[in-house]
């Protein structure tokens, strides 16, 4: 994995589960990261087959790096966050010179605290 510009990776891998087949489905795709949370750009928005599954199931599984981790995926509304959306948009376009698409945050769950029976 080729780091981008500042040593961050250039890709995180999500993996979704499908809509219909309700099977793991990964993707390889372009990330900026911002107050522990991951942005991502959806080229082809709604029509993005791993929008439409995070839609339906938020939990997914981001890979980036060495690092594993459990997230809730949701997409950011435009009108309501409009800052948010400004600013995932310039970053992806900074780093890679693409930003324009519907933006999806990721945010990672804590690890479960329950402790195993005794």
């Amino acid at each position: 994995m080729t780091p981008a510009a500042g040593g961050e990776p250039e890709f995180l891998y999500l993996t979704t589960t499908g809509r219909v087949s309700g099977l793991p489905r990964e993707i390889e795709i372009w990330f900026t990261e911002r107050a522990g949370r991951f942005h991502l750009v959806a080229e082809h928005g709604e029509n993005a087959q791993w929008v439409r599954n995070l839609r339906v199931d938020s939990a997914v599984s981001v890979r980036v790096g060495d690092r594993r981790l459990a997230a809730r995926a949701r997409v950011v509304d435009a009108s309501a966050e409009c800052r948010l959306w400004a600013d995932v948009r310039a970053r992806a376009e900074a780093k890679y010179g693409w930003g324009d698409g519907l933006v999806v945050e990721l945010t990672p769950t804590p690890p479960s605290s329950a402790s195993p029976p005794s």
